[in-house]
């Protein structure tokens, strides 16, 4: 580890959702800050002009910050690095980009898309590279004088890195190791466009140089960017001022063939964004608790070695190491993730469930009077539910009769002495003052051995009467919590329909 701060950014593109490849990037960015007490930066990468969605940078903003790992730099709380986006640092680009130029590391070239496309259809595996740069139209093959006027007459025209032949490049990135590449295999990238924006290129080595970026975690596709990345450092002369690399091993499908895409979650039912994204359910939306999707999202392509697969945010910050990331791909388990949401559910209070919980039933048009009473409710369910949606069907009977009874468990085996068990149980439940779960129970119990029935056959009866189906926790822990009236009520109404 270097003596310098350790800064780490996640830099996105606005162009749209935000994948969960791209929150699993800012989360290990940001557990390494946290475990280095170092600082979190956010940098809207938006030089594409053409892709940027508008509303983009806003959701992945609300993205960190539902996933509890909001920034400490970035557009909507800026430091001392500001501007931090790219757009905004436009100007400072092309005095880099002209520097090369100097320095014959990089060139003007003039050719028009139109160029470049008809020599894509004539020539197979055409490159604008060593091969081919000496026939094109650029400063390296015109005249200066050409060039000059070229330049003069405000020609478009982008600026290319010049990849130098037959040398081999290498790094040691933090998971994978020592990496090579070979310069013939490269183009020459361009590192300005025509409209003076930078590319990814240039403005990544730029702004990390300018923001002391100590360490740079991306993904795996990334790879082989990472040659021009490495000479751009070189020919800039802050090489000694590099970051440390780690590039993060894909996330997979669930069959593990290729990388999850957006596309796969709509195919396959399952949402691949955190936050809901212009029609599509997000993990958020589904039912999903930020801790639990934090959690799961930890564990793709990373583990501490002990087998625990429960980790709050505090956890994982001092559990967390490079050492500990796999370079394989990770397959994306929804079974899985649903899982993690079902143990935080499990985990958490009453009191942190709450406002979620009313929320979910609110919107179903489910009324809360009674806060405290959701509060009883919550923990008497919240093991049944493996999502924050499952709290509406798992909790709606406590707040409505039952509209509905599942008469296919019941009419089949109804008699006339499990009705008058229920009217003598009616008369018992209204002698109370109130219902205590144990003793009704056990009266429940003994009026049925009275009246010569099995236990088991007026004890689903009597779910369903006061649920509306075979679901629920103890049924006498439900008929405690409606009370004496209400459980009257409910038994009286589904006679009716038993009958």
């Amino acid at each position: 580890m270097s003596d310098k701060r350790v800064r780490v950014r996640f830099a996105p593109s606005p162009t749209g959702g935000l994948h969960l490849g791209g929150v699993r990037t800012a989360l290990f960015n940001y557990l390494f800050a946290r475990k280095n007490n170092g600082d979190f930066v956010l940098r809207i990468e938006d030089t594409d002009q053409n892709r940027y969605v508008e509303g983009a940078e806003k959701y992945i903003i609300d993205c960190l910050n539902w996933c509890g790992i909001t920034p400490d730099e970035s557009p909507v709380n800026p430091g001392q690095y500001a501007p931090y986006r790219q757009s905004e640092r436009k100007t400072l680009y092309r005095e880099y980009a002209e520097r090369l130029v100097m320095q014959g590391h990089a060139y003007y070239a003039f050719d028009s898309a139109e160029e470049l496309d008809k020599n894509r259809k004539e020539i197979p595996n055409f490159q604008y590279g060593q091969v081919y740069r000496d026939t094109l139209r650029n400063s390296l093959s015109l005249p200066q004088p050409e060039v000059d006027q070229l330049l003069a007459d405000h020609t478009p025209h982008v600026i290319r890195i010049k990849i130098p032949a037959d040398q081999t490049v290498s790094f040691t990135d933090m998971i994978r190791g020592r990496v090579s590449f070979e310069t013939n295999q490269l183009d020459d990238k361009v590192l300005l466009k025509a409209d003076g924006m930078p590319t990814y290129h240039l403005a990544v080595v730029v702004d990390d140089y300018l923001m002391k970026i100590s360490h740079a975690f991306r993904g795996e596709e990334w790879l082989p960017s990472a040659p021009i990345h490495l000479l751009l450092w070189d020919y800039l002369g802050w090489k000694a001022d590099m970051p440390q690399w780690a590039h993060l091993p894909l996330i997979l499908k669930p069959d593990g063939n290729g990388k999850l895409s957006k596309r796969d979650g709509a195919r396959l039912g399952f949402p691949v964004f955190a936050l809901d994204w212009e029609g599509a359910a997000g993990f958020d939306g589904m039912g999903f608790l930020p801790e639990a999707f934090v959690n799961f999202l930890a564990t793709l392509g990373w583990n501490d070695g002990s087998g625990q697969e429960i980790f709050t945010m505090d956890e994982l910050v001092s559990k967390f190491s490079i050492d500990r990331i796999s370079k394989a791909g990770a397959k994306f388990d929804f079974e899985k993730a649903k899982w993690f949401n079902a143990e935080w559910i499990k985990r958490s209070t009453a009191e942190t469930l709450h406002p979620k919980v009313k929320a979910v039933l609110e919107s179903k048009g489910v009324t809360i009077k009674n806060d405290a009473y959701l509060a009883t409710v919550i923990d008497l369910i919240k093991d049944r539910c493996t999502l924050l949606t499952d709290f509406y069907p798992q909790a709606a009977y406590f707040f409505q009769t039952p509209a509905e009874y599942d008469l296919a468990a019941v009419k089949p085996k109804w008699t006339d002495e499990k009705t008058a068990f229920f009217k003598a149980i009616i008369e018992q439940v209204k002698s109370t003052p109130t219902i205590v779960a144990a003793d009704f129970e056990a009266t429940f119990k003994a009026l049925a051995e009275e009246k010569g029935l099995k236990t088991g056959d007026v004890m689903l009866p009597f779910r369903i009467m006061l649920v509306g189906g075979k679901f629920g926790p103890h049924v006498f822990d439900i008929a405690a919590l409606l009370g004496r009236d209400e459980t009257v009520s409910r038994i009286e109404q589904a006679l009716a329909a038993f009958a």
